[in-house]
Parts: C-alpha cells; structure tokens; sequence
C-alpha cells in the first residue's frame, strides 16, 4: 500500500505556537481594552473577518514554507517571512473592515490587537520556539543511524543542524570500514545488529557517485524488512549552479534539478501583479499613446506600431508591438550599418544615433514612450513587466547553450539589464550575466526594486538610444 507522506515535513509544532501566540495576544487585547463592547451585529462581523485573517496568516506561512522542518532555522529569514504573511494578512484583515464598516478602525481593540499578536509572534519566534525544539520534544526524538564517507556525514550533519529537524543522532557507519573516530560504531555488514543493539528508528544513507546501487539495495532491503525508517540522501549528481528538491508521483521519487522559480505562489502572484500593473498603465497613458500615434503619422510615412517576432520563454515566438521610431525601410538598412554596431560581439544590434530613426523616433526613444504597446503584450501573457530583454530570431540563432539560459523566463519590458546601464553595456556577455543575475535573485521585491529604478531613469533620461 503506497501511504501519502505529503505532511511528513510538515512542522506541527510551529503552527500550534502561532495560533496558540495569536489568542493569548486576543485575550491580552482584550483585557487591556476592557472598557470597548461590540453589539452582536457587530460580533457577526468581527468574529469572521479575525478567523479569515488567521487562516490568511497561517497559509501564507505555509506557503514560504515557514512550517517544513527541513527549512534553514535562521531567525532573520523566519522572521522576515513571517512579517511578509502577517502584513497581507492585516491589509485582508482591514479591507474587509473597511468595506464592512468603516468606523472600526478608530476602534482601539482594532488597533492595539494587530500590535500585541506581531510581538507574541515574534518572541514565540524567538524563545518559545527554540524551547519547545530542544526540550519538550527531545524524549520524541528518533534515534538515527548514518551510513556514508566521513565528509558527507559531517556536510550533512551541518546542514540538519541548521533546520528544524529534531535526531537522535547515535552514530555512522564509514563505507570503508576503517574509520576509527569516536561517532564511528561499526561496519557496513553488521548493520542489522547495530540496528538491534542501539535501537535504531532511522538509517540515513549518504549515497555518494561511486556507490553500487545494488549493494545500497541490500541494505535498505534490511532496513524495510526490519520496519526501520530508511531515507537516502541523494548526491549522484554535481548539482552545479541549480537549486533542487525531491517529489513523488505514485511510488516512484523524483530529484528535480531548476534554475527558475518553481513556486506556483509566486508565479501566480507575478502574472497578477503583470496584469493589473499593465491595465493601469494602459489606461493612464492612454492620452500619451493617442498623441504619439499622431505624431507619428504625421512625422513619416508608414504604420504607427512596429511589429516584428521575438524570441520569448525557453524559444517560443510571439509578436512584440512597439510605436514605430525608424524609417519603413529601417531592416532592409540594416545589413551596410553593421559594422557600426556598439555591441562588439555582434550578439546584439545597438547604434548611437542611428540614422534610421526619425524625428518623432529620437523622443519616443529618449523617453521610452516606444515601448508603451508593450504593456499589450504583458497583458495578452508573452512577455512580463520585469524581465530579461526579448530578443529576435537572428541573435537567438548565435547563441551559445549558455546564452540560452537568459530566455529561460519570460521576457520583460524591464528588467536588470536596463536598470544596470542599458545601451552603456556594450559586451553581449554582460547583458547574459545581468539577466541570469536577475533569474536566479528573482524576487517580488527585487520586481518592484527594478521597477522603481526604471521610472528614476525615465526621468534622467539615461543610455536611451
């Protein structure tokens, strides 16, 4: 029978001290705020809008995976995390008080409880926490067993010390069988009566590249038939520069190995934020666009939008829309100017005052108002508000398996690139590096950061060309 072990990380006692920190605060609140009623109209309100707050709380902190135990215990990351999911869930909180009645929030209980339940948390963090870890469960914990070379015994003693991950750590098990430090107690073909001598509840294998699978299957065979808990600690690949973690569909496990985000929350968020920041920006540029379709009808002949393919996520084409700021014939120029190009690697087509662009062209440029229809895109889901630059078939055709990475996400209509000097970096292997620096630091903090250095930069007009 395959039993579902989806809660197996799941850290219990983490979420029982947050709920239990959150109504001593009520109680606390409540207490100090003695002299404040509620009528029962009003307690029909209240009492729904703080259980909803709650559960917005504590499923935020799952979702940064505040209650796995296998998560690094460092106070400053729990608790930054922890404060994230707190503010959303006051701004729900309040949001629903103002739409409900907007006059609870001159009341002081409204006030004074949101304050005292982030102290509790935070000293339930910090004391209580650790307390409850290191002496309440220790007569809980399992006696452990590990089996490896010295050095990944100790790699992997140091990282468990660091999570939340209480074990009873009796000793290892050298695969040489020659190891004589004190935690070393025994060999490798003895472990059955190790298991019976020190009651062992779980064996740790340290599986390195070298390791004959079919002699690790003999000894998890033992494990399994003896009903002692057997995990294997998977490093048979050079990770390299990828981040990892293990799932299972049905019986069988799978090592996945990324170098983009693979948080379903986060994405979502991003595609949301995407959509509303490009519909408000549409709307209030709506005038500028209107006029700039003007002008530039009026300056040359020709369309007022320029469409070409782009080069979008892991090689997909789509449409990208701009105001047109070039002659008509601007591509078929595009072959004598190449030996004026800035970039020297020739990977990407840049040229100071390029003599394709029009009048109208060098303002929309120095401004960025060309780029405008591209909210468009961002709206329609082929390109991102922050990103790495789109490019077009030509380049992608030279590049290198490595190049490739930086087309490993959504293109943006911004992104580290044009906030680390735009036109002014003129080698294609920097632009790869600030791109994939901007994938593998992707944050939604580090969205907005680059967000607000671009509008800083709209209005210093810099390395726009």
């Amino acid at each position: 029978m395959n039993r579902s072990n989806s809660g197996a990380s799941f850290d219990i006692i983490h979420i029982i001290l947050d709920i239990i920190s959150i109504l001593i605060a009520l109680f606390i609140s409540c207490e100090i705020c003695s002299n404040v009623r509620f009528s029962e109209e009003e307690l029909k309100v209240l009492i729904p809008v703080y259980v909803i707050t709650v559960l917005i709380f504590l499923l935020f902190n799952r979702a940064f995976n505040i209650y796995n135990t296998t998560l690094f215990f460092y106070y400053d990351r729990i608790l930054r995390r922890e404060s994230f999911a707190y503010i959303c869930a006051l701004l729900c909180a309040y949001s629903l008080l103002y739409f409900s009645f907007d006059k609870y929030a001159e009341n002081e209980l409204i006030v004074l409880l949101p304050i005292v339940t982030y102290a509790l948390i935070v000293i339930e963090t910090c004391v209580f926490r650790g307390i409850v870890d290191r002496f309440i469960m220790r007569k809980h914990i399992p006696r452990a067993l590990y089996v490896g070379s010295k050095d990944s015994y100790n790699k992997f003693r140091y990282f468990l010390e660091k999570t939340s991950v209480q074990i009873n750590e009796i000793g290892y098990i050298s695969l040489d069988d020659n190891d004589k430090s004190i935690e070393y107690i025994g060999k490798l073909k003895d472990l059955e009566a190790i298991i019976r001598k020190y009651n062992i509840d779980q064996v740790f294998f340290l599986q390195k590249r070298d390791m004959d699978i079919i002699l690790l299957q003999q000894y998890v065979d033992i494990c399994i038939e003896m009903g002692v808990t057997c995990r294997i600690v998977v490093d048979t690949f050079r990770r390299r520069k990828a981040f990892s973690f293990v799932s299972s569909i049905g019986t069988y496990p799978i090592l996945t190995f990324h170098t983009v985000t693979m948080n379903r929350y986060a994405e979502l968020f991003k595609r949301w934020f995407d959509i509303i920041f490009s519909l408000i920006i549409i709307v209030l540029t709506s005038p500028i666009m209107i006029i700039t379709a003007i002008a530039i009808k009026v300056d040359s002949p020709g369309p007022v939008f320029f469409r070409q393919v782009r080069v979008g996520k892991n090689g997909r084409h789509f449409l990208i829309w701009k105001f047109r700021s070039m002659r008509v014939d601007a591509e078929e120029l595009k072959p004598g100017l190449e030996k004026f190009n800035d970039v020297k690697d020739g990977m990407m087509f840049k040229i100071k005052d390029d003599p394709r662009v029009t009048r109208v062209g060098k303002f929309i440029r120095k401004t960025s108002i060309d780029e405008l229809p591209q909210f468009f895109n961002v709206l329609f889901g082929s390109m991102s508000v922050v990103g790495t630059r789109p490019p077009t078939i030509e380049e992608v055709e030279l590049y290198s398996m490595h190049d490739w990475r930086r087309i490993s996400i959504k293109p943006g209509i911004t992104g580290m690139w044009q906030v680390s000097g735009r036109s002014s970096v003129t080698e294609f292997n920097k632009v790869v590096e600030l791109d994939t620096e901007y994938i593998d630091k992707w944050s939604i903090w580090l969205d907005i950061k680059i967000i607000i250095k671009t509008v800083g930069q709209l209005f210093k007009h810099e390395n726009s060309y």
